[in-house]
């Protein structure tokens, strides 16, 4: 060259620079997409606050109502990002849904079960947790239910940062029951009602997990080994989906519906009769669907995972509806009872619900499941265990089923430990079954061809020796299950006592 450098260091030197401007390029947009999320979530809440102030500034306590309503729908958005990945997670881990997908379905359906079926009336002490008439006046009532909104928001963010799914109830139950006793003593707890939610923590993911292990095993004996998949398909498919619709017709009648005029006073027998007519529907309406859907489909295990795909995603949706009609009360819950203690002047045992209110419990969980759900959405669906249409239709399925079991046997129990422990059990199952199942090895001396088995014995052999739970994420799940309800306790205490030296709150003598 004619300045004397060389063509190659030159080269070299704008290739490194090069390198180097991508590298702080990628990082910018890493860093930009990283704060979109709290950015548009944070103008979810100041909208709150406006739109409050437009309408309620220049009442008695109105800002106190504002702030209140600014919390709720921070908690709302914690319900959207944590509890909903356990409805649509077992989905998008099998790839029945891709995550847009699941993020639409659950949304429309979170936000319809809420404005629908959410109610109009709802409990001010959740879950019957404290006795109202041990705290001694409206104003410390009022902010220990902000006191415990504030913790058990604040909880449930901090799980969902840790990747750990948890109750959002038992955080409100944790958030209650720690402010009650700061505000009114160990004497305002209903200790009975507490000791059947501590037996919910083990009762919850153990029936959950061994009702979805129970599907799955009759799913590998009656199905997935049989010389001819195909036509014990055309058997059994047809009525596990009658199964499932049964089985969300009664869980719906129970638990998504009770708040319409029409469900509103059914019990369990009239529930059971519901979700009968619905099985005899579904199998009535999939019996030829699935004949022609396995018309001339292969005689293996993928176009068996193939008529699984739909029924899954629907049962995702209906659990986002139950869900929505049913945890919206975690966050609007204590927000009513606020607002009907700031206005009314006086604690009441169940208060209504304003609309403005039911539709900010609505926006927070769609907004917090499109902006943070992913998260909890694939570590649910695919980090704790390896998940098929099959096997997430068994979480679905055991999901619907245990809280029917639950609701007749008279059991507090939590959706998320159900759903959670559901996976467990798949994944628990599938290890003992491939290393100890006798009608597997059947299967592969009958019908696998000699060189087949060799390798069908090797990879047994494989799988036996590794583990198809991930351990770690069986820990982190448990830890946090075992602690949200004191954690939740702890942290409302204490700020039931920052909000007593800083607004001159009255405790309890």
């Amino acid at each position: 060259m004619a300045d004397g450098k060389d063509p190659t260091l030159v080269k070299e030197t704008l290739d490194k620079d090069l390198a180097k401007l991508g590298r702080a390029e990628a990082a910018v947009q890493a860093t930009a997409r990283s704060v979109v999320a709290p950015g548009l979530a944070f103008l979810f809440l100041a909208a709150i606050v406006v739109i409050g102030g437009a309408l309620l500034g220049g009442q008695d306590n109105g800002l106190l109502i504002i702030a209140a309503a600014a919390i709720g729908g921070y908690m709302a958005l914690n319900i959207g990002a944590n509890d909903v990945a356990n409805n649509v997670g077992p989905a998008v881990g099998s790839k029945a849904l891709t995550i847009g997908g699941a993020l639409v379905i659950a949304a429309i359906c979170e936000s319809a079960g809420a404005l629908l079926a959410g109610g109009d009336v709802v409990s001010t002490i959740s879950k019957g947790i404290i006795d109202p008439s041990t705290v001694p006046t409206t104003e410390t009532f009022v902010w220990l239910m902000m006191a415990a909104l504030i913790s058990s928001a604040l909880w449930v963010n901090l799980a969902t940062v840790l990747n750990a799914p948890v109750s959002t109830t038992h955080a409100v139950v944790g958030g209650v029951m720690g402010a009650g006793i700061a505000a009114a003593g160990f004497g305002a707890v209903h200790w009975p009602t507490m000791a059947s939610i501590a037996a919910s923590w083990v009762i919850s993911p153990v029936l959950g997990g061994i009702i979805a292990a129970a599907v799955l095993a009759f799913i590998k004996i009656f199905i997935i080994y049989r010389e001819d998949k195909i036509a014990a398909a055309r058997r059994w498919v047809p009525m596990l989906i009658a199964i499932m619709a049964g089985a969300f017709g009664t869980y719906m009648s129970l638990k998504g519906l009770k708040h319409l005029p029409w469900f509103d006073h059914i019990g369990l027998p009239k529930a059971l009769l519901i979700g009968l007519g619905v099985a005899i529907f579904a199998w009535i309406v999939t019996h030829p669907l699935i004949k022609r859907q396995s018309r001339d489909m292969p005689n293996r295990n993928q176009s068996l995972r193939e008529l699984f795909v739909w029924p899954l995603i629907f049962s995702a949706a209906l659990l986002s509806f139950a869900h929505g009609a049913n945890d919206v009360a975690n966050a609007i819950g204590p927000l009513a009872a606020i607002v009907h203690a700031i206005e009314a002047g006086e604690v009441a045992s169940k208060v209504h619900i304003p609309l403005w209110v039911m539709l900010i419990g609505a926006g927070g969980i769609s907004f917090g499941l499109v902006l943070f759900g992913p998260k909890l959405i694939r570590m649910v669906g695919e980090s704790i265990t390896k998940l098929n249409p099959m096997r997430a239709y068994c979480v679905a399925l055991a999901a619907a089923v245990t809280v029917i079991i639950a609701s007749w046997l008279g059991l507090p129990v939590s959706s998320t430990h159900i759903a959670v422990g559901a996976v467990f059990g798949v994944g628990f199952f599938r290890e003992w079954f491939t290393a100890n199942s006798k009608t597997r090895l059947r299967y592969i001396h009958a019908y696998a061809p000699n060189a087949a088995k060799t390798q069908y014995a090797g990879v047994q052999r494989r799988k036996a020796a590794r583990k198809l739970v991930r351990r770690a994420h069986v820990n982190t799940v448990v830890a946090a299950w075992l602690i949200t309800v004191p954690a939740s306790a702890v942290l409302a205490a204490a700020i039931f006592f920052a909000l007593e030296h800083l607004f001159g709150v009255v405790p309890a003598t």
